[in-house]
């Protein structure tokens, strides 16, 4: 119980001096969470009450299953785009017909989250590269600012994901931007960002909240044009399945699919991040996916649409002293006071201030520096960065992952497929053997002896590529080479395509009268060559365990036979 519930690990240890620093934290990213979540919800193209909805039980559920006692789980910016996005491309009846696609996101999603922790498919999120992230990431925080204009300039506009339609949907209604509601957008902005230069502890957005809510009510603006949140319904949710058609599964899998990685990667990155700062390995890959899976599926009975852990509400948590999971209750039960007491004092906030909200909290995750820093040390990954922005940007962020982790996994695949390789020889007056190309007045070379280093594995995708560049090097080799030793030191695998090459290379090589030696062979390879009779074609007297040993034999020196049995030795040796 304890793996699926690390709750019972760590509460047998809980005191009093714990809970007061949880309140604390649990207290202050509460009130963050409540404005936080309704202007999320209104990038999903919710109501801004399923924001609150989505606050409560996935906390819950994180906090009791979690392996991170630090992650703050609820509705995020980038989720609330995805969830846009997948449904602005499907019919829509009607409101509430929306609602329960989304709702039915978080079950379909947690779904495949659980799955995927239960198979132990954690390491499935290492297949989406850095570069990858950060482009997505970059290009969906521009969308989302862009996505609330509508809020944010008081002006209708066509509901859009695309880089080139929002603008030009802006441009088409440009005339009818609301000058009273622009300003309060960036009154609101200017206030939060002097507020956090003043002290980060100030709760900014709630100040903004009140201040903006009460100026409202007191001065009717919602009677000049300014757009209110209005009626939020009060009361916890109710319990309620979600009913839809099995043509509607089918168009949602390729999102929810998306939403379960993206929002695992997310998570997990946060959650790491704070593990590094702490130095305290507790976040288990496998054991999130079902614990953030678990979330979303009991918060789908509740009514909350996807949710994982957020980036500045963690970081909020971390920094106010957050020690266990409990704060995470705290911050759903303040979430759930607001709904069962105080949902009408939040009638009269104006849309353009929940607009300014999402604007101060997306716009710390466009970042100029890893690009610059790829720019300077990394073109290729550069490229990569800019091509799955570019993406994102103008396609789609479902198109912008997928393309780009193709990219990017094509990146590897080419050098994979061309790996370096070296030439070696001896330094001078020492056993250590390098590249003749780095150290070409240090190294010595040996008459009849071509030494090479192929750093990487053998498969199908380099065994040409291996066997061109060997036989090129042996034919611009000066002299005639008695002796071509392999330093295998890099090579962990040899497929079925590249173990044939071999076999009628190294067959070829022996009618030229050029012996082949295989040095630092490690034990998995070895078995490979037992497996498959390699070892009859190389000959067990052509292994050994270093480079100057080859070297010495070729010499003349007798090998010990201790020598023979470190170089030869195979699990599968007869």
């Amino acid at each position: 119980m304890q793996q699926y519930f690390p709750v019972l690990k760590w509460i047998k240890n809980y005191n009093k001096s714990l809970f007061k620093k949880d309140f604390s934290a649990g207290v202050t990213v509460g009130v963050m969470l409540i404005p936080q979540g309704m202007a999320y919800a209104m990038i999903a193209g919710l109501p801004p009450v399923y924001g609150l909805y989505a606050a409560i039980f996935p906390q819950i559920v994180y906090a009791l299953m979690g392996t991170s006692r630090k992650l703050a789980v609820g509705p995020v910016a980038m989720d609330s785009l995805l969830v846009a996005t997948a449904l602005h491309t499907m019919t829509i009846i009607d409101a509430e017909h929306y609602i329960s696609l989304a709702i039915f996101l978080a079950l379909f999603m947690g779904l495949i989250q659980m799955m995927l922790g239960f198979l132990k498919f954690g390491f499935l999120v290492n297949f989406l590269s850095k570069p990858v992230i950060n482009g997505v990431t970059s290009a969906a925080a521009i969308i989302i600012v862009l996505s609330q204009l509508n809020h944010m300039l008081g002006i209708e506009l066509p509901s859009s994901n695309i880089l080139h339609e929002i603008i030009q949907s802006l441009w088409d209604n440009s005339t009818d931007i609301h000058r009273f509601t622009t300003l309060i957008t960036l009154v609101s902005i200017l206030m939060m960002f002097f507020l956090k230069r003043i002290s980060r502890k100030i709760p900014a957005t709630l100040i903004l909240v009140i201040v903006a809510t009460v100026l409202t009510s007191l001065l009717q603006w919602n009677n000049v044009g300014v757009k209110i949140v209005g009626f939020i319904p009060q009361g916890l949710p109710s319990i309620k399945i979600q009913s839809i058609t099995v043509q509607e599964v089918y168009q949602l899998t390729p999102m929810a699919i998306t939403l379960a990685l993206i929002a695992f990667l997310e998570a997990i990155s946060i959650a790491k991040s704070i593990e590094q700062k702490e130095n305290n390995e507790t976040v288990a890959p496998n054991q999130e996916l079902i614990a953030l899976g678990t979330a979303n599926l009991v918060g789908s009975f509740f009514q909350a649409y996807p949710t994982t852990g957020g980036f500045s509400r963690t970081a909020v948590n971390y920094q106010s002293g957050a020690k266990t999971g409990i704060a995470s209750l705290i911050s759903a039960l303040l979430v759930a006071l607001t709904l069962l007491f105080f949902t009408e004092l939040f009638y009269h906030l104006p849309k353009a201030v929940l607009g300014a909200i999402i604007l101060s909290a997306v716009i710390n995750l466009i970042d100029f520096k890893y690009p610059l820093y790829l720019w300077k040390n990394n073109r290729e990954e550069f490229f990569v960065l800019l091509f799955t922005f570019t993406i994102t940007l103008f396609l789609g962020i479902k198109e912008g992952i997928l393309l780009g982790a193709f990219v990017s996994l094509s990146l590897i695949i080419y050098r994979s497929s061309q790996p370096h390789i070296a030439v070696l020889g001896r330094i001078k007056g020492t056993s250590l053997f390098r590249n003749v190309l780095r150290f070409p007045k240090q190294v010595e070379t040996f008459n009849g002896i071509l030494m090479i280093r192929f750093d990487g594995q053998l498969f199908f995708g380099n065994h040409s590529y291996f066997k061109k560049q060997i036989n090129h090097r042996i034919k611009i080799h000066k002299g005639p080479i008695k002796y071509l030793i392999v330093d295998a030191g890099p090579i962990n695998y040899v497929d079925a395509t590249a173990l044939e090459t071999l076999h009628l290379w190294i067959q070829d090589l022996k009618q030229k009268n050029i012996q082949v030696m295989w040095v630092k062979t490690i034990g998995p390879l070895r078995d490979i060559f037992y497996r498959n009779g390699m070892i009859k074609i190389i000959g067990e007297k052509n292994f050994f365990s270093s480079l100057e040993t080859a070297i010495n034999f070729i010499s003349g020196e007798e090998i010990s036979k201790m020598e023979k049995k470190i170089s030869n030795q195979s699990n599968l040796k007869n």
